[in-house]
């Protein structure tokens, strides 16, 4: 099995989205899957062995569903268009998260829509030491590798407690805080691309940590 054929499979998939063809490829189905679930148990064995305070997370525990929750989004196919995970996962929430698909291979890490108390929790720890926040965004290779956080809904006015001119109001008004970096196919079936993950994590690690520690307390 490889990349090659979890592509055309999942082509094959999304041109064909519903359950009467899924179960007439169930086999080929969890070949993929198997393969993908392998390939994170060597990138979490990769990530174990880079940072001490690495989370294990097996790719069994680390992958995610392939069929779209109908029940909250009705107008979705029946099947993703990709193979999501989420590694170093001591919750769902700021994991590392690996996604690969047809239209997005993408990595990614932070949290999307927090909850109110998570968020509340962000903001608290900016307002301490948002300087800390500050320089991991700044750092030069950071900014080469994700660019900007990911652009989401902000709140026009200061959040409630904060001050209009604090000196991190444009981080507090934020509602989401996640970085990403796509790749191509090509990148993706590259012999490196364990590598240059490795090098994605550990670049990423800072901001994850950063923010999971802010929830943490």
């Amino acid at each position: 099995m490889s990349f090659p054929k979890l592509f055309d499979f999942l082509q094959r998939l999304n041109s064909n989205n519903d359950k009467i063809w899924m179960d007439a490829h169930r086999k080929e189905y969890h070949a993929v899957r198997d393969f993908f679930i392998q390939w994170l148990d060597e990138l979490n064995e990769r990530f174990a062995a880079v940072d001490p305070l690495y989370f294990d997370t097996p790719g069994r525990k680390a992958i995610n569903r392939i069929n779209n929750n109908l029940l909250y989004h009705p107008n979705r196919l029946v099947y993703k268009d990709h193979f999501g995970a989420g590694l170093d996962q001591v919750s769902k929430q700021g994991d590392f998260y690996i996604e690969i698909g047809l239209e997005n291979c993408f990595v990614g890490g932070g949290y999307w829509h927090p909850s109110s108390k998570f968020l509340n929790s962000i903001r608290e720890a900016i307002d301490y030491n948002g300087e800390e926040l500050v320089a991991i965004l700044n750092k030069p290779s950071f900014k080469k590798r994700f660019g900007d956080m990911i652009e989401a809904e902000t709140l026009t006015l200061a959040p409630k407690g904060y001050d209009k001119d604090h000196p991190h109001i444009g981080l507090l008004k934020r509602k989401t805080f996640a970085v990403g970096c796509y790749f191509t196919h090509e990148e993706v079936q590259n012999a490196n691309f364990q590598d240059v993950l490795t090098e994605v994590y550990l670049e990423m690690l800072p901001f994850r940590r950063y923010l999971n520690e802010a929830v943490s307390v």
